[in-house]
């Protein structure tokens, strides 16, 4: 816990604090004492911590915290938008090769673990592209 905590003072002091609490909408002395760990009589809420992390990018309290849970905090790459139209199709086309997969499986009554690993691999690529028609909405 202290690690996580002292990474929350130290993104607030490492990113001007006082800019950081006017984006944030609160008092820049009340921000630096929340997020002072040796202060017992303020402490940072989830609002706070949300605030920190949108405002400054500064990821290292959020990878303290997986850190204090056995985790690792990977970024994930964004993926690249396309036309509204091409993105559309995609996720049609991976959707019904689910639906194919998934009807195949059926066909004998039994699902095999090679046909779940068929069905599980689809619905990934299902979830790729819809983050690609995700990000082709956004860039429209």
């Amino acid at each position: 816990m202290e690690d996580f905590l002292r990474s929350c003072q130290s993104a607030v002091l490492d990113n001007e604090a006082k800019a950081l609490a006017a984006k944030m909408g609160v008092p820049h002395v009340s921000l630096l004492q929340r997020a002072n760990p040796d202060n017992d009589a303020h402490h940072l809420t989830v609002e706070h911590l949300f605030g920190i992390l949108l405002h400054t990018g500064d990821m290292r309290p959020l990878g303290a915290l997986a850190s204090e849970f056995g985790f690792d905090l990977v970024a994930r790459a964004a993926p690249k938008p396309q036309a509204l139209t091409k993105s559309l199709i995609s996720v049609g086309k991976e959707v019904a090769e689910l639906t194919i997969a998934v009807h195949e499986a059926l066909d004998d009554n039994h699902v095999s673990a090679f046909e779940k690993s068929q069905i599980r691999q689809e619905i990934q690529h299902v979830r790729q592209s819809l983050d690609v028609m995700d990000a082709s909405v956004k860039a429209a």
